[in-house]
């Protein structure tokens, strides 16, 4: 049986044996590790059949729909992030919903020479980032949400083109890794992970991340303009 994530749109195969019969079932998609549902209650409908599968509650299909309402929006100058920004000067979005911590970032971002934006809410990052292709992003895995793998904006930075998107570097403020975990980095699909509780050192993380970032891109954008592709 073909079975496709409606939240990742990840296609994967499930072994008819393995299919318990006459009945409905749950799986964990092994993209987004979102839970889905199938119902195998067809009929004997073929193994070659495509069931799609659901999100686990309604919430989480209103979460996604935020999404797809922004992608819909008409124009509105006032969604626009920045008026006016001067030539050469880096831009950030930051997604934190704790006062504290928020503080703490903007004056970070604030000494590492970026333009920084704060919207209170995911609605407002997307439309923000509709119009503005920012250079950071700094973003709490709970912005907007309690289930840090329904993240809109995390889903929405996943599904941008991978030529723009390598051109933003994104850090992923969390409770669940250590600092600076590479492999959490790759699987979460941002370039740093940073622990909630080393946020008083926030400045030197997210420096450390954007050099170590800028050495891999030197060298990658080198082999392009080698190759001939840019």
């Amino acid at each position: 049986m073909d079975v496709v994530c409606q939240k990742c749109l990840a296609k994967f195969k499930i072994p008819d044996e393995k299919i318990p019969k006459g009945q409905s079932f749950s799986l964990t998609c092994p993209k987004c590790e979102n839970k889905v549902f199938v119902d195998s209650r067809d009929g004997g409908r073929s193994s070659s059949h495509r069931m799609t599968a659901s999100f686990s509650n309604s919430d989480e299909e209103k979460e996604k729909a935020i999404i797809d309402e922004v992608d819909a929006g008409t124009y509105d100058a006032s969604d626009k992030p920045f008026d006016f920004v001067e030539e050469g000067v880096e831009t950030a979005l930051l997604c934190e919903p704790d006062s504290a911590v928020r503080a703490k970032i903007i004056t970070a971002l604030y000494n590492m020479g970026y333009h920084t934006t704060a919207p209170q809410l995911p609605k407002d990052a997307l439309k923000q980032m509709r119009f503005h292709v920012f250079d950071m992003v700094v973003l709490n895995e709970r912005f907007g949400t309690q289930d840090p793998n329904m993240n809109n904006v995390l889903y929405y930075l996943d599904r941008l083109n991978m030529s723009i998107r390598r051109n933003i570097f994104v850090a992923l403020v969390t409770t669940q890794f250590r600092t600076m975990d590479n492999m959490a980095a790759f699987h979460k699909s941002v370039n740093l992970i940073v622990n909630l509780k080393n946020i008083n050192e926030i400045e030197k993380i997210l420096r450390r991340g954007k050099t170590d970032y800028e050495n891999f891109y030197r060298v990658y954008k080198q082999s392009l303009i080698k190759t001939g592709r840019i």
